[in-house]
């Protein structure tokens, strides 16, 4: 008999993201998904030692769907959704919890199995932890056929090679700043320049205007494509991932880069100067490392191919089915 697992979607995309490539790669005769929708209210700011297992934080709507009958096993997706975690398995001892991300010191031990990807190790390792390259994601090429479908007439006039440029921006605090606005551009002008072809480019709420308008005058003669952050009409991301040749993409944002990789594709990353965290270049050296993407540079530019494709929301899957 297939088990019961609740799946808790809050209001953070990116987490979110991950929960549903799991979804999608798990075994459904060995697992009937529900997904329950979590919506915060003001409480839900207070730190998760004080939060508990309780459900203080969720609105009365939410609270309301986390009643009898409790499932076999609960996805938890961030350090927001712990204390619902739980809280179920205060009201039904006998239900496992299992968390992506790093769920904090505070009720570690109620988990049976943490998902914590390799940039995160942490020093203190439990036999519940399990490492993983990057994260899971939704990005397969079944995931991909009808986004290709849709865009490929679209794009049918650009010269191949396609590269599709992502570009996100801002993060912690440190502004993607001109200076590494014109670096990517400088790096894109090498790589297009030895392969030839066409660019896709989406830019992000995070890139600056002041970013943006370089990468778009820097880059203006080379055949392109592009969606830029406040752009209306239907974004063509997935059509750029299942349309491109290979892909550039900012070293800053883990689910892009690991969405990139996971077509596949050829992936070059830009990590600039002066700008990302030390974990995420952590994160980038570990795909680097792991062979499914490469690292942008204008000094040194080498066509890359991939050596393997990771999917790590398949090795997520096969976790959650032999707990």
């Amino acid at each position: 008999m297939a088990k019961t697992l609740w799946v808790l979607l809050d209001n953070r995309r990116g987490s979110v993201g991950q929960a549903l490539g799991v979804v999608d790669a798990l075994d459904k005769s060995l697992v009937t998904v529900v997904e329950k929708k979590i919506e915060y209210n003001n409480w839900a700011a207070l730190p998760n030692f004080i939060r508990g297992r309780t459900l203080i934080g969720l609105t009365e709507q939410s609270k309301q769907t986390i009643r009898e009958p409790f499932p076999d096993m609960v996805l938890s997706i961030s350090r927001r959704t712990v204390p619902v975690a739980r809280y179920i398995k205060k009201m039904s001892p006998k239900t496992k919890l299992i968390q992506l991300m790093h769920p904090g010191e505070i009720g570690i031990e109620d988990f049976s199995l943490i998902i914590v990807p390799e940039h995160d190790r942490h020093k203190r390792q439990l036999p519940t932890m399990k490492y993983i390259v990057g994260c899971p994601h939704r990005i397969t090429p079944e995931y991909l056929a009808p986004a290709k479908a849709k865009w490929q007439a679209k794009f049918a006039d650009l010269p191949h090679p396609i590269t599709a440029l992502i570009v996100g921006g801002a993060i912690k605090g440190k502004p993607f700043s001109l200076a590494n606005a014109n670096a990517l551009v400088k790096s894109v002008q090498v790589l297009k320049r030895n392969m030839g072809g066409s660019l896709l480019i989406t830019t992000s709420r995070r890139t600056g205007h002041e970013a943006q308008n370089s990468i778009i005058q820097g880059l203006y003669s080379i055949p392109q494509y592009t969606y830029l952050w406040g752009d209306t009409g239907d974004n063509p991301y997935a059509g750029f991932l299942a349309c491109a040749d290979n892909i550039i993409v900012t070293g800053d944002s883990v689910s892009m880069c690991c969405e990139a990789t996971g077509t596949g594709k050829p992936v070059y990353i830009f990590i600039g100067s002066n700008w990302l965290t030390p974990k995420h270049y952590r994160f980038v050296e570990s795909l680097c490392e792991s062979g499914c993407a490469a690292l942008i540079d204008d000094k040194r530019m080498e066509l890359f191919r991939p050596e393997k494709q990771i999917n790590a929301a398949k090795e997520v899957a096969r976790l959650i089915e032999k707990l």
